[in-house]
């Protein structure tokens, strides 16, 4: 295995983005090259553990003989999370290193950014993360295909519990970029159209990574919610829930809370992690399928640690990825895009779909609530929310989708 990280003074200095069309080439030794970019440092919370679940996956296809006796390489880039950065990357990967496909993506802008050069270039693009609808309806295009359950079916799987709440009068707090808007409005519409009698009394669009935490609480707070939709993770999910605490938010008010129940979020938060919060994530001590935990024991063995649900992300596009490139006819980028419209592969979660309608995945998310549990946040009363019940029917997809 080969794996190359670029730092940020080596990643400025990349080739300039080529808009002619890539010819693909095989690396030396007839490796297939994987070029992967993503936030690593401006995201690292999700993707050190998403690299290492990469890492993992690269090395146990390359064990067992890799594609056909050939071997994949990824090269690796940090595009700091800037999109302007990601565009120019893939172009150095594309253009310089002579890549076979592009991979990766966590911020939804980037993503969107990635997928447009990917387009444009008629180059495969297997987005890892990022959750924005319209990576795959309303900018979705041949070239690009998405892992990750998005912000709609996340937000269908947690409406479905909203629903249930007495709560009337809700507000929505999320970051002011595509990721948090997507959310922001999947949650409004889809809770309206099971509930007509709720209402939305106050909406908070900090910047991402700029929270002003104690002023989005006193203004939630002034609003007087019955309910709170949640969409900040990271440091500024950090920053809400302590100022939340402090300030009495949460008193009397149930919280849904999209990502909340991941263990890179809760993790930091140690005995301050809210408790009795709807929410989506990953409570991987918990899930005993054969698949996860082959995956989850391998992963501890590697690394010493236990995986995230950045882990699984990182691993599973590999593993879709490697079963891609044993599906196609060639190494080229319209006989691997043929090969990914509908392919299946067995994902740690368990058998995901890469559409050929959308080219969503229909991996799921696990959905349940937040608890304490020997001073750190956990999650209980989980269940797995199989991705394909919580997509929209074809004849929608057609209408939020353009021909591509």
């Amino acid at each position: 295995m080969t794996v190359r990280l670029f730092g940020r003074r080596q990643m400025l200095a990349g080739a300039g983005t080529v808009l002619a069309a890539p010819a693909l080439a095989q690396a030396p030794a007839g490796a297939i090259r994987i070029g992967e970019i993503n936030s690593y440092t401006a995201q690292p919370a999700f993707l050190l553990p998403y690299r290492n679940g990469w890492t993992l996956a690269l090395e146990q296809v390359n064990a067992a003989g890799g594609i056909n006796g050939r071997r994949l390489e990824t090269l690796h880039r940090d595009d700091g999370g800037k999109p302007e950065d990601a565009v120019r990357l893939a172009g150095e990967l594309a253009n310089a290193e002579k890549v076979a496909l592009l991979a990766g993506g966590f911020l939804s802008n980037i993503g969107l950014a990635i997928s447009d050069y990917a387009n444009q270039n008629r180059m495969l693009y297997v987005a890892s993360e990022p959750l924005t609808d319209a990576l795959v309806w309303s900018r979705g295009n041949r070239y690009t295909f998405r892992l990750r359950a998005s912000t709609y079916m996340q937000s269908a799987m947690l409406v479905e519990q909203a629903a249930k709440l007495p709560a009337k009068r809700w507000a929505c707090v999320a970051p002011n970029y595509e990721y948090g808007q997507s959310a922001v409005r999947w949650f409004k519409e889809l809770l309206t159209r099971h509930r007509p009698d709720v209402s939305f009394v106050a909406e908070q669009f900090p910047a991402l990574g700029r929270i002003d935490a104690g002023a989005t609480v006193q203004a939630l707070a002034a609003a007087n919610p019955e309910a709170i939709f949640n969409v900040t993770f990271g440091a500024d999910l950090t920053n809400f829930v302590r100022q939340g605490l402090t300030r009495g938010l949460f008193e009397q008010r149930r919280v849904v809370s999209l990502l909340t129940g991941e263990p890179e979020y809760l993790d930091p938060l140690q005995d301050e992690a809210p408790e009795n919060w709807i929410v989506t994530g990953y409570p991987w001590e918990q899930v005993n399928t054969p698949e996860h935990a082959a995956f989850r024991d391998a992963y501890r063995k590697r690394w010493n640690d236990h995986p995230r649900l950045g882990s699984v992300v990182g691993h599973d596009t590999v593993m879709a990825i490697a079963a891609m490139l044993r599906k196609a006819t060639a190494v080229e980028s319209e006989a691997m895009v043929d090969a990914m419209a509908g392919l299946r592969f067995g994902s740690v979660f368990g058998p995901v779909e890469f559409r050929a309608i959308d080219h969503q995945s229909t991996m799921g998310a696990f959905v349940g609530r937040t608890v304490l549990k020997n001073g750190r946040g956990t999650m209980a009363d989980w269940h797995y929310a199989d991705g394909k019940d919580y997509l929209p029917p074809d004849e929608t997809v057609r209408q939020l989708r353009p021909q591509s």
